[in-house]
């Protein structure tokens, strides 16, 4: 079984993420900063005090399009304004999605937030302290006999950078709370996504606490459009490191600023 973890950027790389969806073959595929704008398809620009980025109007429609033998679920975080060309506003859902192959039974799905609560911005996106949720899936995986839990989210963005603060850490309790909310004993367990910490974090103490092992540690998750030093952000942790056939940190393609996290099951 193929699981893949990807901050998606809101599809602002779309023509790299297209083709990479076609062949990527995850049977579980956990997207952070997906776009949702109803109505509306083709590209916005969103815009907030310290960043101007091109997103897809609807990176949620766009994936599901590709991966049209998957099941797909979005939870929105947030709501703001985003333009397209002709310089008209509209709403634009932000948030996470899960897609899960139709081959393997869903047998419980979970969404809840890890800080804050949803909000809707009228007239401009704040850059901190937005609301950030985590999305959960336990499927059954009938080749190897067993429960997999999978929960995913996209950590607190902090303008000051990703060093440990009093939000982060209520932020990591709220996930441990919900992982162990969510999955049942004796599953295997994968808790993945965009943290924006740091590898020292006691995030991973927390979730260390879970029985979670990180894989990544140290690895440079960021790809060559992230112009920052700091080249730390997504993460995967699982309760059994014996089950690990192969695990990834994805340098080539590049389909976001962040590179894809690849794990592969026995």
């Amino acid at each position: 079984m193929r699981i893949i973890s990807l901050n998606a950027w809101g599809g602002a790389m779309f023509d790299e993420l297209a083709p990479w969806l076609d062949e990527c073959d995850a049977d579980i595929l956990c997207l952070q900063e997906v776009t949702h704008t109803p109505g509306v398809g083709g590209w916005t620009h969103f815009d907030d005090a310290e960043r101007s980025l091109p997103q897809r109007a609807n990176l949620l429609a766009d994936v599901r399009s590709s991966l049209r033998r998957h099941h797909g679920s979005f939870t929105a975080s947030d709501t703001g304004p985003v333009r397209n060309d002709t310089d008209r506003a509209h709403r634009q859902d932000f948030g996470l999605a899960t897609f899960v192959t139709e081959s393997l039974p869903i047998v419980a799905t979970r969404s809840g937030f890890v800080h804050g609560e949803y909000a809707e911005y009228r007239h401009e996106w704040p850059i901190d302290g937005r609301p950030r949720t985590a999305q959960a899936v336990r499927v059954f995986d009938r080749r190897a006999q067993r429960f997999i839990t999978v929960v995913h989210f996209h950590g607190l963005r902090d303008p000051r950078g990703k060093a440990d603060t009093p939000a982060r850490l209520a932020q990591a309790e709220r996930l441990a709370e919900f992982v162990d909310g969510v999955r049942e004993d004796g599953d295997l367990t994968v808790v993945c996504g965009d943290f924006n910490v740091l590898p020292h974090s006691e995030t991973f103490r927390i979730l260390n606490g879970l029985g979670l092992v990180d894989l990544v540690r140290d690895a440079d998750t960021r790809t060559s459009r992230y112009r920052k030093s700091l080249r730390h952000a997504s993460y995967l942790l699982v309760s059994d490191p014996a089950a690990v056939g192969r695990f990834e940190v994805m340098t080539e393609p590049e389909v976001s600023d962040h590179r894809a996290l690849i794990l592969d099951l026995r």
